[in-house]
């Protein structure tokens, strides 16, 4: 009630001019955060960067764009390209930018963030159509850095930093799923029998080896002989006929065979 009486003191020709001051003085005052830069433009004109902080503006003459200094995200939309060696491929990627000159963000360019999204579009189609498809799926890394120099020397104008770049998601068609996958089977199999084809070199020079050691030494070769017998009859019940060794023969015939004899 004490408040409609202070208010019926007053004509609407004065309140209309109280509450216009208070909207001018309210639009007067601006607070930019840490993160924040405004651009000052004083009847049209530009008068420099403002900020952090509180900031006050002449009403009706003064205009302050803020903008976002913090890193930002730019997700290029998925699209279809065709490699160098004629590969259709749908890739996407992410670009990660920050405004490092508020000015030239403002006065160069009219929406910075899609003027960025639309380089990196193009720049992305660029780089992949100069590339095979080896290249993208095993270099991925050498394409990044090679997008991430591209957009950032096109958006330097701008005022804009970018210093990550990175493909998010390569789709194939399903004709070419399928014969990488052929490939790599194929591949498998070839490493398999390369493998075993070492393991049975080796271990056939392993045996000639042995065998050769065997050889020069009679005792060594008698001794492995019986070893073998051991084995034999240690896995199952089973009749072994032994003959006695060869040097043992040549003793008990003189050495000689009847034959050399009668010669």
């Amino acid at each position: 009630m004490q408040l409609l009486q202070i208010f019926r003191l007053f004509d609407p020709l004065t309140m209309l001019a109280v509450v216009i001051a208070v909207c001018l003085v309210v639009s007067a005052v601006k607070v930019l955060k840490e993160y924040e830069r405004g651009v000052l433009f004083r009847l049209g004109r530009y008068k420099g960067v403002k900020g952090p902080g509180l900031v006050i503006l002449i009403p009706l003459a003064d205009k302050l764009i803020k903008v976002n200094l913090r890193l930002m995200c730019i997700d290029v939309p998925r699209q279809e390209m065709i490699t160098k060696d004629n590969v259709p491929v749908t890739i996407d990627a992410v670009v990660y930018f920050r405004l490092t000159s508020p000015e030239q963000a403002i006065l160069e360019i009219e929406d910075v963030v899609t003027a960025s999204t639309l380089i990196a579009q193009t720049s992305l189609r660029s780089v992949v159509g100069q590339v095979e498809l080896d290249e993208i799926l095993v270099n991925r890394d050498k394409i990044n850095s090679t997008l991430k120099n591209i957009i950032a020397e096109q958006t330097a104008k701008w005022g804009i930093d970018v210093p990550i770049v990175e493909l998010k998601e390569l789709l194939l068609p399903d004709s070419m799923r399928k014969a990488m996958a052929l490939q790599a089977e194929v591949e498998r199999q070839r490493r398999a029998k390369i493998v075993s084809a070492e393991g049975e070199f080796q271990a056939a020079q392993k045996l000639k080896d042995a065998a050769i050691i065997l050889g020069e030494s009679p005792v060594a070769f008698q001794l492995r002989y019986l070893q073998t017998l051991s084995e034999i009859t240690a896995k199952s019940p089973s009749t072994v006929v032994l003959t006695p060794p060869f040097d043992y023969l040549k003793d008990l015939l003189g050495k000689t065979s009847p034959l050399q004899e009668k010669k």
